[in-house]
């Protein structure tokens, strides 16, 4: 059902540089709630905590969104 239930059983984490333009040109595609709510149920089973994202953001305007932070374009590319 929707929306999906996730249930930790193994994460691994690779590091990888951050590709500003495809993550730009991503987020207006994303369900912006789901992904909050993937990220708390997941955070707690990892061992470095994932970054805390806005409870709320509009990501469907790709114009705005070419103005938010580094920090925050760093945190969503790790989730």
């Amino acid at each position: 059902g929707y929306p999906l239930n996730i249930e930790v059983t193994t994460i691994k984490y690779e590091e990888s540089p951050v590709d500003k333009e495809f993550l730009l040109n991503l987020l207006p595609k994303v369900n912006y709630n789901a992904l909050v709510a993937a990220v708390k149920q997941m955070s707690p089973h990892c061992e470095q905590p994932l970054p805390e994202l806005p409870e709320t953001m509009d990501v469907s305007n790709a114009e705005q969104n070419q103005n938010l932070d580094d920090a925050t374009i760093s945190n969503l590319h790790k989730v």
